[in-house]
């Protein structure tokens, strides 16, 4: 097994949807949340949509452009019933899209939308221990810094962390200060 005796799962998971961070035109708070409906408005064969959200302050519904002014049958079947019966899926796809979000000028703040749950017992990889191949799923595609999963996943320091990294203890397919959003695996070599 090339010197990586054991395996590890760690999992992002999703402790809810990102904040869509755009200024309410009733409050001016910034914070909104999806309220869960999709709005379709049909003029003959083209179709509008939108993903509505309401302010976290105040309670303001406000509309995301999805599609405007698209031909009806330039749209999948199924996309369409999603967003006739305000399907969970669908909005949760719309609220973590971002490229919607940069199509329409807000960003996504994902503080508080995940955890790192770890199937491994506690492991340092600073002590003198068999190889470990550690798997990173996501179950949602919220924008980590390796670094912070590294720092919570082994429960160590920066400092630490890219220290470990420098040295080659702790080999990683992409930079340590990357931000990931898609699973990928990594490794720890036993030292010496």
């Amino acid at each position: 097994m090339s010197g990586l005796d054991r395996k590890a799962l760690w999992v992002v998971k999703e402790l809810g949807l990102p904040a869509i961070v755009t200024p309410c035109v009733a409050c001016r708070s910034t914070r909104h949340h999806p309220t869960g409906k999709v709005r379709e408005n049909a003029s003959g064969k083209l179709l509008d949509v939108w993903l509505l959200i309401g302010c976290a302050r105040c309670g303001r519904t406000a509309k995301i452009p999805v599609h405007e002014r698209v031909h009806v049958q330039a749209l999948d079947r199924e996309r369409l019933v999603m967003f006739e019966d305000n399907d969970p899926a669908i909005v949760r796809l719309l609220a973590m899209d971002t490229a919607l979000a940069a199509k329409s000028a807000y960003r996504l703040d994902w503080s508080g939308t995940w955890e790192l749950e770890t199937d491994s017992p506690f492991y340092r990889p600073e002590e003198d221990r068999p190889g470990l191949e550690v798997i990173v799923r996501f179950e949602l595609p919220a924008p980590v810094r390796v670094e912070k999963l590294l720092m919570a996943g082994f429960g160590l320091s920066r400092a630490a962390v890219r220290g470990m990294v420098a040295s080659g203890r702790i080999r990683l397919p992409l930079a340590v200060d990357a931000k990931a959003r898609e699973d990928f695996t990594f490794s720890v070599v036993a030292s010496g």
